[in-house]
């Protein structure tokens, strides 16, 4: 009889944070987007539209906690 072997288990929070590409980048919201905008100049809100790429160190972490891409 063979012993089932252990199925790693995707986060879920991280998997709705984050989108992985074909190159193996990690693309995320840009943080300080989502309320108190008025008090925020219009080059800040600008740079911060849209996604950006996490560092290579964080891009690890991230890729361990979604095992299946």
């Amino acid at each position: 009889m063979a012993v089932k072997k252990y199925k790693q288990k995707t986060k879920k929070a991280v998997k709705k944070r984050f989108k992985i590409t074909a190159g193996g980048k990690v693309k995320h919201r840009t943080a300080g987007t989502s309320h108190l905008a008025t008090r925020k100049d219009q080059k800040t809100k600008r740079n911060r539209r849209g996604t950006d790429v996490l560092s290579e160190v964080e891009t690890r972490r991230i890729v361990e906690m979604l095992p299946n891409g």
